[in-house]
């Protein structure tokens, strides 16, 4: 038997940094995701191990099930319908089944990843040999919420194999799951994301389980339907970027320049609520859409002036906006900024011979580009014939 789970990857339309100290961001789900198999071996198959394969990276893990069990059954595992917390003795073993797999240096960054799917593995399905198979198309490490829509993606494949979900498995495609099954799902991947980033704040597992964009402010998440068909040119500037310290100067910036800093979230704030109000308001003829661009374009443009003033921009960035602002298009940073990606409104009466050309530009400066389609499905899972 197998099933099939893809989450989508996401992205900040709003209010990054300045959601740390009070403001309200917006982020989106966008048509990027990453995709995971879960297949168990019949009894002829006579297997009794655990495989992960990370296929875009060519890695494959096997741990045999025995190992596993010993080294956890010990631990007080949760019951898969409560997700709980990884404790710091089940982290330690955890932590000692990665190690042994020797990964390799370039890609120790992956223990944390392997390590959640560890433990969310052994929480919801227990010591059973399968064969989890992982794809993505979503860059590692560039702000689209990869760490999440794995976590996200992994929950929903290993609860389909649970009684606490309704799948039917007679049906061919993508299936979604109902809200409440939606709920335990997103509970389980913020676990996840936890044992991946330490203190997440649940935004992007949240918006790649429901999909559709959300409002964020101080703890609150707001989940909002999108009336507004939104593309994006997504520039990864490959450029790596450390979050921690980002979010550091920013916060000294602010006890430097208390006042001045204030306005800034102040006008933050304010843009992510007019770009929410503009996203959510009823779509009316083609000029509507047109004006609606053209005000989104402008919040854009306000809310890049306003990251830059926070000292999070950078000469990778700044390229990204001087070569798409030569063709009258509106870009910002997304995520921490320092590097990571840029967002490029792309109108809906634009001509896809001028994205191509600004396409072309940009990988020609050794970035890496991608359209999106913003604000659709959450996760979803395929049962049935090929997908």
């Amino acid at each position: 038997m197998e099933v099939k789970a893809r989450a989508p990857g996401k992205i900040i339309l709003s209010g990054e940094h300045a959601v740390v100290h009070g403001s309200t961001a917006v982020a989106a789900s966008i048509n990027l995701y990453t995709y995971v198999t879960l297949r168990f071996p019949t009894p002829a198959d006579n297997d009794d191990t655990l495989k992960l394969q990370l296929k875009d990276l060519h890695l494959e893990f096997s741990w045999p099930i025995g190992k596993i069990k010993a080294a956890l059954s010990q631990l007080d595992l949760p019951n898969s319908s409560t997700p709980t917390s990884c404790s710091i003795e089940a982290m330690k073993s955890i932590a000692a089944l990665v190690e042994e797999q020797n990964i390799p240096e370039a890609k120790i960054f992956l223990a944390s990843g392997v390590s959640a799917f560890l433990w969310l593995y052994t929480s919801i399905q227990g010591f059973k040999p399968a064969t989890v198979i992982v794809t993505s198309e979503l860059p590692l490490g560039s702000g689209l919420g990869s760490s999440a829509a794995l976590s996200v993606a992994l929950a929903a494949v290993l609860l389909a194999f649970s009684d606490l979900v309704n799948i039917d498995f007679n049906h061919q495609g993508w299936l979604m799951y109902a809200d409440e099954e939606l709920e335990l799902l997103n509970k389980w991947a913020f676990e996840g994301e936890k044992i991946i980033h330490g203190r997440p704040s649940g935004i992007d597992n949240t918006v790649s389980t429901y999909g559709n964009m959300i409002q964020f402010r101080s703890g609150n998440l707001i989940r909002m339907k999108s009336n507004l068909p939104l593309k994006m040119l997504i520039t990864n500037t490959k450029v790596g970027r450390n979050t921690k310290a980002l979010v550091a100067g920013v916060s000294e910036r602010a006890l430097r320049h208390p006042d001045a800093m204030n306005f800034v979230f102040n006008a933050v704030d304010s843009i992510s609520k007019e770009l929410s109000a503009i996203i959510q308001s009823p779509i009316g003829d083609d000029l509507s859409v047109t004006q609606k661009e053209e005000k989104i374009e402008e919040l854009m443009e306000m809310n890049q002036g306003l990251l830059q003033s926070m000292g999070v921009s950078h000469s990778s960035i700044e390229t990204v906006l001087r070569t798409t602002l030569k063709y009258k298009l509106a870009s910002k940073l997304t995520g921490a900024g320092g590097g990571g990606c840029v967002l490029t409104l792309l109108p809906n009466l634009l001509s896809g011979k001028v994205v191509d050309i600004v396409m072309n530009e940009l990988e020609s400066c050794g970035f890496q580009c991608f359209t999106a389609g913003i604000g659709g499905n959450g996760v979803e899972i395929y049962v049935g014939g090929s997908s």
